[in-house]
C-alpha cells in the first residue's frame, strides 16, 4: 500500500526561504515581458525567443512551487528546490559572461538570494522527511 506524501509544517524562516526562491520566478518574467531591454540590451523593444523561453521556464517552475506549497508536499518541494539550485548554478556564470556584471556583486546576490535559501530549504525538508 502506498503511503501519502509527507505534509511539511511551515515555519516563518522556511517560508522566508521559499519566498526568496520563488519571487524571482515571477519578477524576472514580468521584467522580460514589460521591459525587454533589461535582459536583451537597449536596442531590443520586444520579447525575443530566448526571453520567451526564460519567461515560460520561470513561470512553470514558479507555479509548480505554488502547487507544492499548497499541497505541503515535502518531496515535491525538495525536488523543485534542487531544480532551482541547479538553474541558479548555471545562471550565475551566464550573467557574468553575457551581462558584463560586477563579480563581487553577482556573488553576493546569488549567495544571499539563491544559494543560502536553497540550502536552508533543502536542509529543513531533509530533516522533515527523515522524521
Amino acid at each position: 500500500m502506498k503511503k501519502p506524501p509527507k505534509k511539511v509544517p511551515y515555519t516563518w524562516w522556511f517560508l522566508l526561504a521559499l519566498f526568496s526562491l520563488i519571487w524571482p520566478m515571477f519578477l524576472g518574467p514580468y521584467l522580460a515581458i514589460y521591459n525587454p531591454s533589461f535582459f536583451e540590451g537597449p536596442n531590443v523593444s520586444e520579447l525575443t525567443l530566448s526571453s520567451g523561453l526564460y519567461v515560460a521556464r520561470n513561470l512553470a517552475v514558479g507555479l509548480a512551487f505554488l502547487l507544492a506549497i499548497y499541497l505541503r508536499n515535502a518531496s515535491m518541494l525538495f525536488i523543485l528546490i534542487i531544480v532551482r539550485l541547479i538553474t541558479d548554478l548555471i545562471d550565475a556564470p551566464m550573467f557574468f559572461i553575457f551581462k558584463d556584471s560586477n563579480l563581487i556583486g553577482l556573488v553576493i546576490i546569488f549567495t544571499i538570494f539563491c544559494y543560502l535559501p536553497a540550502y536552508i530549504g533543502l536542509r529543513y525538508l531533509w530533516n522533515q522527511t527523515k522524521k
